[in-house]
Parts: C-alpha cells; sequence; structure tokens
C-alpha cells in the first residue's frame, strides 16, 4: 500500500513539473501551438485530479491493526495500471478515464511535436552558398589558411563570433584580400583615367590633358586610398557589428532578466530557464546567445555551468557576459537563482532608468542650443540681409544667392543636429 502512494506521489511530481512547463511555453507559443498546450493542460489537470481521489482511498485503507498477509495488498475498489516504467493506483471507476486522458495527451504530444519541427523547417535559414565567397576560397583560401596560422587575424576571428557573422574567419579573410585585390585594379583603371583625362564644361566633356606632378599625385591616391579602404571596411565591420549587437542585447537584458527570474521561481530545472528564454520571440537578439547555451549542452555535450562561462567570453555584451558569468557561480554554489534575478533585474532596471534620465538632460541640452543656432541665428542673419539690400552695401553676393545659403545652412544644421541625437541616443 505504501509502495502504490509513493508510485503515485511521484507521478503526480512529475506531472505537475509538466504542467509548469507547459504553462510557461504558452507565453511563446505560436496561434497554432497555443489551443494544443491547452488541451496538454487540461488533460494533466484531469489526470491529477484523478490521482489525488485514488490517494484518499488508499490512505483509507492503511491500519496498523491490519496484519501484513499477501491478501491486504489487494484494496477493493483500486486497480492497479502499469504504463511505461510507472506504476499507478487507481479507483476502478476512474481506470477508462485515466487511461483516456493518457491517450489524449500522447496524441497532442505528437502533434506539438509534429507541429514545432515544421515550424524548425520554416524558420530555417536555408542559405544558398555565396558564389562571391566561393570564388574567393578557390584564389586565396590557402593564403588566408597561412595567415591565420600565424594568428595575423586573432582579432578578427573573435569579432566574427562575437558579430554573429555565419562566415568562416579563412572565408572572410579570402574575400578580404580578394576585394581588395578588386579595389586595386578599379583603383588603377580611375587612376589613369584621372592621369591622362580631364573634364570641361564644353563638348566633348572629356579632354586629353597634359599630366604633372599633381596629376600623378591624384593617381597614386586612388591606386592605394580605394584598397585600403576596402581593407578597412572588411576589418572594421565585424567590430562595428558586434557593437551594435551589444547595444540591441543591452536594450532586451533587463526585461530579460525579468522573464527567467520568474520562470526561476516555479523551480525548474535551469537549463529549462535558456530553452523557455530561447524559444521566446520576444527577444530577437539576446535569444540567439540562449541558443547558443543550449548548441554548447546539447550538441558539444558540456554541463552548463561551463557553457555559460564559454558564451560569456564570446558574447558581444559585457552586461550579458556578466550575468552569465554570475549565473554560473551562482549554479555552482548552490545559491538560489530567483534571488539572483531579483538582484540582477533591479540594477539592470536601475541602469535604464538612468541611460533614460542622462538622454533627457542631452536632449534638453541639445534643445537650448537648437533654439540659440536654428531659430535664433537665422533671424538676425534676415534682419541683416534686410539692412544690407536697404543700404546698398556689396558683399559679392546677390540677395537671391544670400537667400539660398541661408536656407542650405539652416538645413545642414539640422541634419547634423539629428545626426548628434541620434548618436546619443539610448539604444532602449
Amino acid at each position: 500500500m505504501i509502495i502504490d502512494i509513493k508510485n503515485n506521489i511521484a507521478n503526480e511530481l512529475k506531472m505537475a513539473q509538466e504542467l509548469l512547463r507547459f504553462v510557461h511555453q504558452i507565453s511563446s507559443a505560436s496561434d497554432i501551438e497555443r489551443p494544443i498546450l491547452e488541451e496538454i493542460i487540461g488533460s494533466l489537470r484531469v489526470r491529477i485530479g484523478v490521482l489525488n481521489d485514488s490517494l484518499g482511498a488508499l490512505v483509507n485503507e492503511i491500519s496498523i491493526a491490519k496484519p501484513l498477509d499477501s491478501k491486504s495488498s489487494v484494496v477493493k475498489g483500486i486497480e492497479r495500471v502499469t504504463i511505461g516504467s510507472s506504476n499507478v493506483a487507481l479507483k476502478s471507476e476512474y481506470r477508462d478515464k485515466y487511461l483516456k486522458q493518457l491517450d489524449i495527451n500522447e496524441g497532442l504530444l505528437g502533434k506539438l511535436r509534429k507541429n514545432s519541427l515544421v515550424k524548425e523547417k520554416e524558420e530555417k535559414d536555408h542559405r544558398a552558398p555565396n558564389g562571391y565567397a566561393q570564388l574567393a576560397n578557390k584564389l586565396f583560401l590557402d593564403w588566408s589558411k597561412r595567415l591565420l596560422e600565424k594568428n595575423y587575424f586573432a582579432h578578427l576571428n573573435v569579432d566574427l563570433r562575437k558579430g554573429n557573422i555565419q562566415i568562416l574567419t579563412a572565408t572572410y579573410i579570402s574575400m578580404m584580400i580578394f576585394t581588395t585585390v578588386i579595389a586595386l585594379v578599379l583603383g588603377l583603371f580611375i587612376g589613369v583615367l584621372a592621369l591622362f583625362l580631364g573634364l570641361s564644361m564644353d563638348l566633348p566633356f572629356i579632354v586629353f590633358v597634359d599630366f604633372g606632378l599633381s596629376r600623378v599625385g591624384y593617381m597614386l591616391g586612388w591606386l592605394v586610398g580605394l584598397p585600403l579602404a576596402s581593407a578597412a571596411v572588411f576589418y572594421f565591420y565585424p567590430y562595428a557589428e558586434s557593437r551594435s549587437l551589444a547595444g540591441r542585447i543591452d536594450s532586451e537584458l533587463p526585461f530579460v532578466v525579468i522573464h527567467m527570474g520568474s520562470i526561476s521561481g516555479s523551480g525548474v530545472e535551469p537549463s529549462q530557464i535558456f530553452k523557455i528564454v530561447g524559444l521566446s520571440k520576444e527577444y530577437k537578439y539576446t535569444r540567439v546567445e540562449m541558443r547558443k547555451i543550449l548548441n554548447q549542452i546539447n550538441v558539444y555535450g558540456y554541463d552548463l555551468t561551463t557553457a555559460l562561462k564559454n558564451i560569456a567570453r564570446v558574447t558581444p555584451s559585457r552586461k550579458l557576459a556578466e550575468l552569465l558569468n554570475g549565473l554560473s557561480a551562482v549554479i555552482s554554489s548552490g545559491g538560489e537563482l530567483k534571488t539572483f534575478f531579483e538582484r540582477r533585474s533591479e540594477t539592470l532596471l536601475l541602469n535604464y532608468r538612468l541611460e533614460r534620465e542622462k538622454f533627457t538632460k542631452v536632449a534638453e541640452t541639445f534643445m537650448d542650443i537648437y533654439i540659440s543656432v536654428v531659430i535664433a541665428t537665422p533671424m538676425i542673419l534676415l534682419l541683416l540681409l534686410v539692412m544690407i539690400s536697404v543700404s546698398g552695401i556689396s558683399i559679392g553676393f546677390s540677395m537671391p544667392q544670400l537667400t539660398l545659403l541661408l536656407l542650405l545652412g539652416v538645413a545642414l544644421i539640422n541634419i547634423v543636429f539629428l545626426w548628434l541625437i541620434s548618436l546619443k541616443q539610448p539604444s532602449y
């Protein structure tokens, strides 16, 4: 009898954990998955209720006064059901109901798995092989590998991983060399044209000219500047992309930590927290980093703490790296995850508020400067133009020309102000 009670309680605990997991999945489920999850949750609740009712009957049969013989293990109105490797004891009238709900649950789980597989196939990014990358590999792959072996592009390798640029480092270096060679040929062509040809306002517009030292310098400028510019763009692009990605992750991180804290409060396994966030559509950039953690666990076979440390080294966000290292320390020491997430979310939200307040102060300063420069200054200049036109003083420009220059100046100042505000504006 005691064994039956233990089996029922163990099955109830298992179903309660499944129930919590499916409840958390509803928030990030699609319109097709949500009804299936609701049915699964309803089926689990019915099965838990059946086991609870059967527990009452089992407990009532326990008595110290009863003899412990073979017949005492048979309880009237109770049936033992073996399902896979688990055993449950049910009231006879609940047996068919329990098995029916179990069949429904298994069918819904199969349907959910099938729908998830279809969804993964739809969302999977099937990229055709890049013809430009293939051509660059054919020409310069061996050279790129030799450069990597000599550790010339160590920072580039790290920046490519941090920027989530899905190109092998050797391939990227081959593309950089190939593009630089093309820019060198193009710069030589443009430089030669600039050396011998000039522009004229009369027909024909392109004329032959005598080249001097200035034109030779102009040609060398194209010959050297264009390849250097293309190589610099390729070299610094991964770093710029990783910086941009770090800002986007930081903008999502306060809310991600709050979400993770609410999940950890339900008592689920720590790795499930990253799975729920990784499958969520709410965090476009942070979920990529969470999926990296899951890949470290499921594909490479690392434990959770090692996976957290590995991703902390390559994530572009410093705040996320600190969070992952802290999580690794808490899990290793057996600390309380919910408390850790609550305190970290308070810190991140405080930084969020400070960033917003800081931008508000900067915006107020820009507003004062804008009023002085863009509103007051053009009015004063207009008064000066009127006075100049009345007095008849000649300054080398006609009134329409001065008016056009004034309008162009105001437009340029507006563009500069918008650019500066966009630079100072936080990404969240």
